[in-house]
């Protein structure tokens, strides 16, 4: 991808100097602005590194304490080494070129304008992509830009299914995937299923789901309003208490998808546990980083951005997807 300044766009020589440093200023500071505004890291777990790759896992909990009697031996516990997931950061790059006559003609606001259109592209980039692979958790691989990417979670299933096994064979397989419309019902049901989420041992966790993510629907974002905004519960007439204000955080995230397999749809996250049990990795490998050359040929100020990052899923229990037309997900409200 690239963006060329037209001629008459212009920018004056005195604004880069020798070092054109003022221009990548603009370019990075965008890149910090749009990120209080991004929906990334509220969802997935935003960690750095300095290798190819990073390997994320889980463990079993240990075994319960058990009653010896007097002056009884410590019984012997362990902890096995759960399902591991493997994130890859991948190579992202763009450019755009500043001409010469563009420099001589001083345009300075057609300049920041496109700077500025350069760094709103790289972080539409990672929200697209970031959406791309939740909506499509739904299967174990996603296509974005032509370019295949895993969403199967550390246990080789797809994040979102009713299917995840035990590695110790020790429970059932468990579900994070239902089927159902959104109300106030089907938003208990979905959390009480979240807070029976356990380990593979069978043993339960603290998962208490904090925050909804829904796309930028007005009739769902009012069905979730109303459900989760009001003292008393919405769908009684007795003024009965309603538990769920003040619950929860709602993340209206445009660039999912409005319909997943044909049907409205919402994520129930826990985001306390998908922090601390690095469920959902964002690998940042590299900054976006810009450098610029002045092409010989041309004389054109040449600037490139070039960056590193990848996403993957590790631990499926932080988050659950519902939607009315899951045809393959666990039928809820029956």
């Amino acid at each position: 991808m690239s963006i060329i300044f037209s001629e008459g766009s212009g920018v004056a020589n005195s604004i880069f100097g020798k070092s054109q440093e003022p221009i990548k200023a603009l370019i990075e500071s965008g890149v910090e602005a749009f990120q209080e505004f991004s929906a990334v890291d509220k969802i997935f777990s935003m960690d750095t590194t300095k290798n190819y790759a990073e390997k994320y896992t889980s463990e079993t909990s240990m075994g319960d304490f058990a009653d010896v009697g007097e002056n009884g031996a410590y019984p012997k516990t362990s902890i096995q080494e759960g399902y591991s997931k493997v994130v890859e950061p991948t190579t992202w790059k763009s450019s755009f070129e500043v001409t010469q006559e563009m420099m001589e003609d001083a345009k300075i606001g057609k300049i920041r304008s496109r700077a500025n259109i350069f760094t709103q592209s790289y972080n539409r980039t990672r929200e697209k992509f970031a959406a791309a692979l939740l909506a499509g958790g739904t299967g174990k691989t996603v296509k974005f830009n032509q370019k295949t990417y895993s969403t199967a979670s550390a246990d080789n299933v797809a994040l979102f299914s009713k299917d995840h096994p035990s590695i110790t064979k020790n429970t059932g397989n468990q579900s994070n995937l239902f089927k159902a419309a959104f109300s106030a019902e089907i938003l208990d049901e979905v959390q009480e299923k979240m807070q029976m989420f356990t380990d593979d041992n069978g043993n339960l966790l603290n998962v208490a789901p904090d925050t909804i993510v829904i796309p930028n629907v007005g009739s769902l974002k009012r069905k979730v309003f109303a459900a989760i905004g009001s003292d008393l519960d919405p769908d009684s007439n007795n003024n009965a208490v309603n538990f769920q204000v003040g619950l929860w955080n709602v993340i209206v995230w445009p660039y999912l998808p409005q319909k997943l397999a044909g049907g409205e749809y919402f994520y129930l996250l826990d985001s306390k546990f998908k922090d601390s049990y690095e469920c959902l990795p964002w690998l940042d490998r590299l900054p976006l980083t810009v450098r610029s050359d002045i092409d010989p040929n041309t004389d054109a100020n040449v600037f490139k951005g070039r960056a590193r990052f990848g996403a993957g899923f590790n631990n499926w229990r932080c988050i659950a997807l519902c939607g009315a037309q899951m045809s393959s997900g666990t039928q809820l409200g029956e």
